[in-house]
C-alpha cells in the first residue's frame, strides 16, 4: 500500500525497527527522558511574561520634589528602574535607538508649579515599540502610576487651595510608541522568527548532511580519499551558507510583501550578521554530528539545543525578567544577539554604528564554535 509516493508496509516495519533501537540506546534514553526534564526547569524559570525592572531613561527638567516623588513612585513599584539620567532630549532617543531602555520619560519645567496652580500638567512617556508585548504592559503600568500620581496630588492641592468648582488638576500624559506606533505583535514577532528559522536551517543542513553520510557508511569512503578533512569541512558547509542566504532572501521578502514589515535598515547589513550567524549554527550543526551516531539521536540532540536557545534568546520574553543565571547562560547565546540586531535593522534602522557590539560577538561565537567543532569532527572522523 502506497500514500504519497510512501510504501506504508516498509514504512511501518521502519518505524518498528527505529522504536526497538532507540529503546535499546542507553544514550537514546538519557536525550529522551532527562532533556525534557532539564527544559522544563528552564522554562520554568526563564518563561515570564510579568514586567519587572523595565529600563527606563529619565529627563527631569523640572528637578523639584514633586518630579522627583513622581520617579520615586515610578521605581518603588518594582516595575521599572531608571537605568540613565538624560541630561538632554537627544539622549532619549540616544538611549531608545540602542536599546539601553525600553522607556523614557520626559518631565518638563513647570509640573510643581502647575499642579500647585490647579493646571494639567504635561509628562511625555516614550516606548520602544519593538518590543510590542514589554512595551504595551509597561505603558500600562506606567501610565496608571502616573494618572493616580496626578490625582492624588490635585486632590491634595484642590483640598489646601479650595479651588472653585471641585476643580482637580492633575496630569495630562502623552504617550507615544516608536518604531511599531500600533504596537502590532505581528511587527514584532515576525523579525524574531526570522533568528530561528536560520538557526533551525542551519542546524538541519549541516547536522544530517554528516549524519546521514555516517549512517550509509559514505563518511568512511570520503575520509579515505584525497580530501583533506578541511576540504571535506568546507565543502560540507559551503553550501549550506548559500542556502542559507537564499532562504533569509525569501524570508525577508515573505516578512516584508505578505506581512508588510518594515525594512528601515540596509540589506547588505543584514546579510553581513546573517552571515555571521549562520557560521554559528554550522558549527553547533557540526558539533552535534560529532556526538550522534543516527539521524534520530541527531534530531534529538539538535532540538535539545534548540528550544532552549529559542527561550533564552530574547524572541519570547524578555532576558532582563529572566533570573541572573539564566541571563548569565544568553551571553553564549547566538540566537540573542541575532534577534537583536534583525529587530534593530528591520524596526529602528540601526545601521553598522549601533550593530558593530552584536556582529562582533556573533562573529567570535562562530569563529570558536566552528573551529572546536572542526578539532572535534577530525578526532571523531579518524
Amino acid at each position: 500500500m502506497r500514500l504519497l509516493g510512501l510504501d506504508l508496509d516498509r514504512l511501518a516495519h521502519l518505524a518498528r525497527k527505529e522504536l526497538t533501537q532507540t529503546l535499546r540506546d542507553p544514550r537514546a534514553l538519557r536525550v529522551i527522558f532527562m532533556a525534557p526534564i532539564l527544559q522544563l526547569i528552564v522554562f520554568g524559570y526563564a518563561v515570564n511574561t510579568d514586567v519587572r525592572n523595565t529600563a527606563l531613561v529619565l529627563y527631569d527638567r523640572d528637578n523639584t520634589a514633586t518630579s522627583r516623588q513622581l520617579v520615586e513612585e515610578l521605581t518603588a513599584s518594582g516595575y521599572f528602574r531608571v537605568e540613565e539620567v538624560a541630561t538632554r532630549a537627544a539622549d532619549l532617543a540616544e538611549a531608545l535607538d540602542h536599546g539601553r531602555a525600553i522607556l523614557a520619560l520626559e518631565i518638563p519645567r513647570g509640573l510643581q508649579t502647575d499642579l500647585g496652580s490647579g493646571r494639567p500638567a504635561t509628562v511625555q512617556l516614550l516606548i520602544d515599540g519593538t518590543t510590542s508585548n514589554t512595551a504595551t504592559v509597561a505603558q500600562a503600568y506606567a501610565s496608571q502610576i502616573i494618572l493616580r500620581f496626578g490625582q492624588e496630588h490635585g486632590s491634595q492641592v484642590a483640598q489646601t487651595a479650595r479651588l472653585p468648582g471641585g476643580k482637580t488638576p492633575g496630569v495630562d500624559l502623552r504617550v507615544r510608541a516608536w518604531y511599531n506606533p500600533n504596537l502590532e505583535s505581528r511587527v514584532y514577532n515576525v523579525p524574531g522568527v526570522v533568528g530561528n528559522l536560520m538557526m533551525l536551517m542551519s542546524l538541519l543542513l549541516t547536522t544530517l548532511a554528516v549524519v546521514r553520510e555516517r549512517e550509509l557508511g559514505t563518511l568512511e569512503q570520503l575520509m579515505v580519499s584525497p580530501l583533506t578533512p578541511a576540504e571535506m569541512i568546507v565543502g560540507k558547509t559551503l553550501p549550506v551558507v548559500g542556502i542559507a542566504m537564499i532562504d533569509l532572501a525569501l524570508i525577508t521578502s515573505v516578512a516584508t510583501l505578505w506581512f508588510h514589515i518594515p525594512l528601515r535598515g540596509s540589506l547588505a547589513l543584514l546579510f553581513l550578521v546573517s552571515l555571521a550567524y549562520v557560521v554559528c549554527g554550522l558549527g553547533i550543526g557540526l558539533l552535534i554530528s560529532t556526538v550522534s551516531n543516527t539521524t534520530q539521536e541527531a534530531f534529538m540532540t539538535m532540538f535539545m539545543f534548540f528550544l532552549p536557545a529559542m527561550i533564552l534568546s530574547g524572541f519570547f520574553f524578555p532576558v532582563e525578567n529572566m533570573p541572573r543565571l539564566f541571563q548569565y547562560l544568553t551571553l553564549i547565546n547566538p540566537v540573542r544577539y541575532y534577534v537583536e540586531a534583525v529587530r534593530a535593522i528591520f524596526l529602528k534602522g540601526a545601521g553598522l554604528a549601533v550593530l558593530w557590539p552584536e556582529l562582533a560577538v556573533l562573529a567570535a561565537l562562530g569563529g570558536t564554535i566552528l573551529w572546536f567543532a572542526s578539532t572535534r569532527f577530525r578526532k571523531t572522523s579518524a
